[in-house]
């Protein structure tokens, strides 16, 4: 099934009604869950002629294609630089949150009801590698086995009971990001503290539920290395680094305490953004950071580096702004047509891929 993009007929109207008109099918999809009581995780993703205008959350690049995701489990596929889209054959309809690839043809998406999913033919198609039920018994085992190991820790007791509150409460929690360092090493994070490890490219996957120092079980919201550091980015101005040597995410201070939505690479510098339009670097691993004027007033959602090398970031309403020296300093650029965004890949020669709540479009970059 082949879906037109943005250059073949991004009117308005037609927008506008694509958009509705996904909200109808959302509508009516929902319904016949309720009805028929169809579990996502054994309902795979239906065709839809509208996939290319409904909500998606992520986009990301696999060699020549971009990949991109969103509600129901859509996985969209391009191999024509976002001209046109071709939907995947995904097992489940849970909504997907985030897509990341190693490389050209293998990748991983995550989601909503535990969700980890991973392609080794460049996004075509796709299969479970885990899903929440089987994450939270993982869980409360690593969790039983840390008890037993330290019998008076009440760290390790405590945690025994959120892991098991996280299983009596099903598939209920949905993973946020997901990144790996190769084919085989990554990582998949998400609400409450939700994060679990591989070390064979998804074949298997471990939780890392005590190896954060995250007391309030904070949401993460992403995962990125930057400056040669691997980072989390949370909720409630939660920050971790990883400590390598004792595979523990260690918490650093920040000077703000809203809810941070990315991690981005400045080369020499660590870039963090969230709420709000703030921003903040850090050039020593994490130690100090200075709050930058990225001037983007709303919420900054997205990262991607253009072929000129500068570091982009996307606020939720459309605007862009670039680096051009680490994140130190930043340049207002137009985004035309004006979207709303939740993810954005570089295409080269001043175009991206943007997708948001209208499904995904091309949009130029232009100065201000």
């Amino acid at each position: 099934m082949v879906l037109r993009g943005a250059r073949r007929g991004g009117a308005a109207l037609i927008a506008r009604r694509a958009l509705a008109a996904a909200i109808l099918v959302a509508m009516a999809v929902r319904y016949v869950y309720a009805a028929g009581f169809a579990d996502v995780l054994d309902t795979p993703a239906q065709p839809s002629l509208i996939a290319a205008k409904a909500p998606l959350a992520a986009v990301a690049k696999a060699g020549d294609r971009l990949v991109a995701v969103g509600q129901r489990g859509h996985v969209l596929v391009s191999g024509d630089g976002g001209d046109t889209w071709r939907q995947s054959r995904v097992p489940v309809s849970s909504d997907l949150t985030a897509v990341f690839f190693a490389d050209a043809q293998r990748g991983w998406a995550v989601g909503h009801d535990g969700v980890i999913l991973a392609t080794v033919d460049g996004g075509a198609t796709w299969r479970l590698q885990l899903n929440g039920i089987v994450a939270a018994e993982r869980m409360v085992a690593a969790m039983e086995r840390a008890v037993a190991a330290e019998p008076s820790s009440a760290r390790a007791k405590a945690l025994l009971d959120e892991a098991r509150r996280f299983r009596d409460q099903g598939a209920d929690k949905p993973f946020l990001d997901v990144w790996f360092a190769d084919a085989r090493n990554g990582f998949a994070v998400g609400a409450y503290n939700l994060i679990f490890h591989t070390a064979d490219g998804g074949a298997t996957w471990e939780p890392w539920f005590e190896r954060t120092e995250n007391p309030k079980l904070y949401n993460l919201y992403a995962i990125r290395p930057a400056a040669g550091t691997l980072y989390i980015a949370g909720e409630g101005g939660l920050v971790l680094k990883l400590d390598p040597v004792a595979k523990q995410f260690r918490a650093v201070a920040t000077p703000y305490n809203g809810s941070f939505f990315g991690v981005a690479d400045g080369g020499a510098t660590a870039v963090l953004f969230g709420l709000r339009g703030n921003v903040f670097t850090s050039g020593d691993g994490g130690k100090s950071w200075s709050r930058i004027d990225a001037r983007l007033p709303a919420s900054v959602v997205a990262s991607a580096r253009d072929a000129e090398g500068r570091l982009l970031l996307a606020d939720a309403s459309g605007r862009v702004a670039a680096s051009a020296d680490g994140g130190r300093t930043f340049e207002p650029l137009k985004l035309r047509p004006a979207l709303p965004v939740s993810g954005l890949a570089d295409l080269g020669g001043g175009w991206l891929a943007v997708v948001g709540p209208r499904g995904a479009s091309l949009a130029r970059l232009l100065p201000q």
